[in-house]
């Protein structure tokens, strides 16, 4: 890019060089596709936003009764399984859980190259969350995470749903079986997150709720560094 020099009134040396260093623009327009139109107007309104959370996973028979007792209130509330059962009972919980064989899991026997046992315990199952700030109806609640657990499992991972209204903002617990019926396992990863929370919002949108599932860094939620005068006293605290 040329530069321009100006030569400074009553001055015979001195110049001053205008130029610009900035990138050229991608020289086309940019578009965007209804679903994002859509989505860019939810956060601008302040949409509520979903939560959908791995709270971590069982790796003995032992711990998962324990989890789906917990979630279950000790046999107080309802159990939703994946064959379309409603259970409820200490004796039902653990019925349930021995009916997933999670005892027969090839994975917990998985060794590493040398014959030693993993460096860490396969999970047998996944925990996860699905979550509505309130005031969002629990039985809303109820209804999308039903339809989130068909859509993602169904015929492919046994689960077990639960709806728990004892905090201000509505949520579901979800315990799913790591290994599916066909064998392969389930993963979890950031990626595919991402997609549940769409899918989640998606889900809460069909039952007439607001609800959006947007990216934090777009919200303007990032991790924030040190304060300087923290920074500082740290360096001379070295």
């Amino acid at each position: 890019m040329g530069r321009n020099p100006v030569r400074l009134t009553g001055s015979r040396s001195a110049f001053l060089e205008i130029f610009s260093a900035g990138r050229r623009g991608p020289g086309r327009e940019i578009q965007f596709t209804l679903s994002q139109i859509a989505q860019i107007a939810r956060t601008v309104r302040r949409t509520p936003e979903v939560m959908v959370k791995v709270t971590g996973g069982g790796s003995t028979p032992r711990a998962v009764a324990a989890h789906v007792s917990y979630i279950g209130r000790h046999g107080e509330l309802e159990i939703e399984t994946d064959e379309g059962e409603r259970i409820q009972g200490r004796e039902a919980q653990r019925a349930l859980v021995q009916d997933w064989h999670l005892d027969l899991t090839p994975g917990q026997y998985r060794r590493q190259r040398n014959g030693e046992p993993p460096k860490r315990p396969v999970k047998l199952v996944h925990n996860i969350v699905l979550s509505m700030p309130a005031p969002s109806p629990p039985e809303k609640v109820l209804a999308a995470a039903r339809s989130f657990a068909r859509e993602k499992f169904a015929l492919k991972h046994r689960y077990a749903l639960v709806l728990h209204m004892d905090q201000k903002h509505p949520h579901a617990h979800l315990v799913v079986k790591a290994e599916s019926i066909e064998g392969p396992r389930l993963h979890i990863d950031k990626p595919m997150l991402r997609a549940w929370r769409e899918d989640f919002a998606r889900m809460m949108r069909d039952q007439g709720v607001a609800a959006n599932a947007t990216p934090n860094v777009y919200r303007g939620r990032t991790k924030s560094g040190k304060k300087d005068a923290a920074y500082r006293a740290q360096r001379r605290n070295q």
